[in-house]
């Protein structure tokens, strides 16, 4: 099954490219930029990567963002990210970035979203990889900070597909950004959101109604309401699930206890993704290896991830028929 997955066309919908930050470009722009970070090599820094739950791992996530200062450091960090998705046969990728993370410490958005934006052109140039941009609100600070963000997006809505909501879930429901939501659809932005990962099932139901997304990032603790699950299977609503993240972060203590083959083959519109990468162990194939490996899958299913990922991305019906095509020819070589 791993050479079928590995030339498997992939297209990845959950991606915070913050989490891509490997640690040995974590070290080469600390020197670069002269920040001082609390590890003395790139070994001592994937030690500390063990996480108890989402908060331990947001504690070092947002420490290793420090190092991320000029344009060309997120242009850098993006573009390794892309390298490692061409290795996987990603041909399609929907990136979040945190401008909060970096406006909080004084960095301009400009230089954030510049830098990401002029290495995802460079990739669709190079690499011939197609890419979205959503930016997402850290739930953990108020609603008045997200609308600021949004305010300072505005100049820069060709580059941005959409906004999303991500950070801590616990004790910052979906209902807390309703209005900052609603701003941005006004604004003609696409909404998504986080829920559904350590939060309840509730989560996922007002994400959709209340904050009107077109994607459930995560989403597993769905089965906790039978209602919701059948709703989401007619609805089609996407659920952006990432498998090694949900088990580093404690979700589920085994990938065999893992519930997305269940949700795949109850008709559910379910992908496959990686999170944040470099903290939680795995690119997409290395998502869609551990995934096959606990559950006995067929060719057919193992693609189904990726027409999913296809049918839920944020492109046009005429690159999605494309990128159909392309995966439905490669899994007629092997069905």
């Amino acid at each position: 099954m791993k050479p079928f997955i590995q030339k498997l066309p992939k297209v990845e919908l959950h991606l915070h490219i913050e989490g891509s930050l490997e640690p040995e470009l974590m070290f080469e722009l600390a020197k670069r930029n002269n920040i001082d970070i609390p590890f003395s090599s790139p070994e001592e820094v994937r030690a500390a990567y063990q996480f108890s739950n989402l908060q331990s791992f947001l504690d070092i996530y947002y420490q290793g963002a420090n190092v991320l200062i000029h344009e060309q450091d997120f242009f850098d960090l993006t573009w390794a990210y892309m390298l490692r998705c061409k290795q996987d046969n990603v041909i399609h990728t929907e990136i979040f970035f945190d401008p909060q993370t970096h406006t909080g410490r004084g960095i301009a958005f400009e230089t954030v979203i510049n830098g990401i934006s002029k290495s995802l052109e460079k990739a669709q140039q190079e690499l011939g990889i197609s890419s979205q941009i959503i930016m997402c609100f850290l739930r953990h600070l108020s609603e008045p900070a997200a609308m600021e963000t949004l305010l300072q997006a505005l100049p820069f809505k060709d580059k941005i597909v959409g906004v999303g909501l991500d950070s801590s879930e616990q004790g910052h429901p979906p209902e807390k950004f309703m209005n900052v939501f609603r701003e941005a659809r006004n604004a003609g932005f696409i909404t998504v959101a986080h829920a559904g990962e350590e939060g309840p099932a509730l989560n996922i139901r007002n994400a959709i109604d209340l904050l009107g997304v077109q994607r459930i990032d995560h989403g597993v603790r769905c089965v906790e309401d039978v209602a919701l699950v059948e709703e989401l299977k007619q609805t089609r609503m996407p659920l952006t699930v990432c498998p090694l993240s949900n088990l580093k972060l404690k979700v589920f203590q085994q990938m065999e206890q893992h519930n997305i083959v269940q949700l795949l083959r109850q008709g559910l519109c379910v992908t496959i993704n990686s999170d944040d990468p470099a903290y939680f162990g795995g690119y997409m194939t290395d998502n869609f290896n551990a995934v096959a490996d606990a559950h006995p899958m067929s060719y057919q299913e193992l693609a189904q991830f990726t027409l999913n990922a296809i049918e839920a991305s944020f492109i046009s019906d005429q690159e999605k028929a494309r990128m159909t095509e392309q995966t439905n020819e490669y899994l007629a070589q092997y069905v």
